[in-house]
């Protein structure tokens, strides 16, 4: 049967329009293809890294930066959390950048404890060394340490990532979780740190213990220990009255160093800092000295004094007693005004002006 000519250009340009069709339906479906393998691709690698990584940090260079963020297309499957190290710059105690590091380390691992594969999956931590990756560095403008970056999966410019603030290194892993859970909605869960000591050594020092409990409790029932001798307890007090007014405990819980290394003459140091909200060692414990003097001035005047009978040795020990106690307080008042920029001052009664 022949086709009419009237039928058959229609017919024809169909058949072609459908072709088309076909062909750009199929190119479309092998694009998604290859783009969805080559993000399933990097997401295995990623996971193969940290695998590598006994606390699942995976470390950067410059070119697996490149191989996950700047050459990838956004959005992209994960986020990661990049801690910015520097070997060099480990002896400088005032950047805290090795104990941070470790802080970092237990995030990372008690996040992937915690989470099953795909929430593992959407956040990767990772590090990078100043002088193996110094042009990743500059990729993201990084010019101060310690320095951590939480790329998202949107982030195009790795200059436009979010920068973890000073105040989320204040109680470590602790608060570095927050500052993650708060960007990414992700759950991190509780820190995992390891245990103090392993089992066999608690199992030594029980043993210890015993043996040591047995001489003591002999001795404690004749009255024949250190725990009957009241010098001991003096002590004890003078020392306890020292490291509560020294801010010991605020040096040991930020680790705070005994001193620093003068930027502008590297032979000099500094034990005390100006600015408010941080103290040094040193600083702490010279401030815990003057309290401590007149703390025991005090105590010497009202128990010892008041027994001498010789009324001019009181008067004369008395004023000495004052003279230093306000010397020591003007010393604490002055360094605090130094520090603080705010001044203490005595407010006299009207009527004597």
């Amino acid at each position: 049967m022949a086709i009419s000519p009237a039928l058959l250009l229609p017919l024809l340009l169909f058949t072609v329009f459908l072709s088309v069709s076909l062909h750009h339906s199929t190119a479309d479906s092998y694009s998604e293809s290859d783009s969805d393998s080559e993000t399933s691709d990097l997401v295995t690698e990623l996971f193969y890294l940290r695998s590598q990584s006994k606390s699942g940090v995976i470390h950067l260079n410059d070119h697996i930066v490149s191989r996950f963020l700047t050459s990838t297309k956004t959005p992209r499957p994960y986020s990661l959390l990049i801690f910015f190290d520097a070997k060099h710059l480990h002896s400088k105690t005032e950047l805290h950048l090795q104990d941070l590091h470790t802080e970092f380390s237990l995030l990372s691992s008690s996040f992937i404890s915690n989470n099953d594969a795909s929430s593992a999956s959407s956040l990767f931590f990772c590090d990078v060394e100043f002088k193996e990756s110094q042009n990743s560095f500059a990729l993201f403008g990084v010019n101060s340490l310690p320095h951590i970056r939480l790329v998202g999966p949107n982030v195009k410019n790795p200059k436009d990532s979010e920068q973890m603030d000073q105040g989320d290194f204040s109680r470590m892993a602790e608060s570095m979780a927050e500052f993650v859970e708060s960007r990414t909605k992700l759950t991190v869960g509780p820190i995992n740190r390891p245990p103090m000591l392993s089992t066999n050594q608690i199992a030594f020092l029980g043993v210890i213990l015993l043996i040591w409990a047995f001489f003591f409790i002999k001795k404690l029932l004749t009255k024949d220990t250190f725990l009957h001798d009241w010098k001991v307890w003096l002590l004890g007090a003078v020392f306890v009255y020292f490291f509560s007014v020294s801010g010991a405990m605020f040096n040991i819980i930020r680790k705070m160093p005994m001193f620093l290394v003068d930027r502008n003459d590297p032979n000099k140091l500094v034990f005390f800092y100006q600015g408010s909200g941080m103290q040094l060692g040193g600083e702490g414990f010279a401030v815990g000295f003057l309290y401590t003097i007149v703390g025991l001035l005090l105590g010497f005047v009202t128990h010892v004094l008041v027994r001498v009978k010789n009324r001019t040795a009181q008067r004369v020990v008395m004023g000495v007693s004052l003279v230093i106690s306000f010397w020591a307080v003007r010393k604490v008042v002055h360094l605090d005004n130094w520090k603080t920029g705010y001044g203490v001052h005595a407010f006299w009664p009207t009527s004597w002006s």
